[in-house]
């Protein structure tokens, strides 16, 4: 059967004092691979921090939405990624053309690619007069321990959170995909326990999405009495239009515009997040001129 490409389930488990969340982002992944030509090193870097923003989006309700900027010291630079609660997502990276060798473990040396001194952000637009903003230092660079680290800290909700992103040497994905399990008040010490080995014996999220287990299955390796409560299509949605790049131009301002007039007599604005190019000539620059006058 094939499966599908992308797709995240949520649940509860242990009588409601669990709450757990897997996601497939292989096709979603994949997709943002081919509009930004990442090479491996960054496509795992970039997936593990968009299979995270999945989850986390499908945490929000409504038109809420949130961003997650990781900003480490390695050759990355900044990873941005975008997620309401629709699941939709979209994300890029400052420096697609990054691979390193492989660490120690003869995988993908994502935290070398991050970087092990930084920050990871996260702001969220819950349609409140102020958005939320999280910050905590980067841990490990591995990304999933930098999440589980942020959920501790900032939302202090102790969390357990899987992410992995599998390349193939044509540099295509061949699985991406993740969990968060988090523990919610009343929870007995032996039931962490229980969880925590669970957590530690469990394959690498890779290796069971590579041998075809369901996103239920997965959990379940987890969290045996685990109830799946939503299925969620997840997808890439990028919000960029030719109205809304010509709206960034009026507000670059009057000699701005005059400059790219008189210089080029055209431009061309490149969206960050899908690489889609929006080409504007000098007739149309004139008219976004006279919209910034008035």
């Amino acid at each position: 059967m094939e499966q599908k490409q992308n797709g995240l389930i949520r649940g509860t488990a242990m009588g409601g004092r669990v709450r757990a969340f897997a996601v497939r982002t292989t096709g979603l992944v994949e997709e943002l691979r081919q509009r930004h030509d990442t090479w491996p090193t960054a496509t795992a870097a970039m997936g593990r921090t968009l299979t995270a923003g999945a989850m986390m989006g499908a945490m929000l309700k409504g038109e809420e939405k949130l961003t997650i900027q990781v900003q480490g010291d390695g050759p990355i630079g900044k990873i941005v990624v975008d997620a309401n609660a629709r699941g939709e997502v979209r994300g890029y990276v400052d420096e697609p053309h990054i691979h390193l060798p492989s660490n120690s473990q003869g995988k993908l040396d994502v935290a070398g690619a991050v970087g092990r001194e930084g920050y990871l952000h996260v702001t969220k637009d819950l349609g409140l007069k102020e958005p939320y903003r999280g910050s905590v230092p980067i841990i490990s660079g591995e990304l999933g321990e930098d999440f589980t680290y942020y959920f501790a800290v900032s939302e202090q909700t102790p969390s357990a959170v899987g992410l992995g992103v599998l390349v193939a040497p044509d540099n295509s994905v061949i699985v991406s995909g993740g969990f968060i399990i988090q523990l919610l008040p009343g929870l007995s010490d032996e039931e962490i326990t229980v969880i925590e080995q669970a957590v530690g014996a469990m394959p690498p999220v890779t290796s069971l999405l590579d041998q075809g287990l369901e996103l239920e299955e997965m959990l379940r390796w987890l969290l045996p009495d685990v109830e799946i409560l939503e299925h969620m299509d997840i997808k890439f949605q990028c919000k960029c239009s030719h109205e809304r790049v010509e709206q960034t131009l009026v507000s670059l301002g009057k000699s701005e515009l005059q400059q790219l007039i008189d210089e080029d007599g055209k431009t061309e604005v490149v969206c960050h997040f899908c690489n889609e190019a929006y080409s504007f000539n000098k007739d149309e620059l004139q008219q976004i001129l006279e919209q910034a006058i008035h």
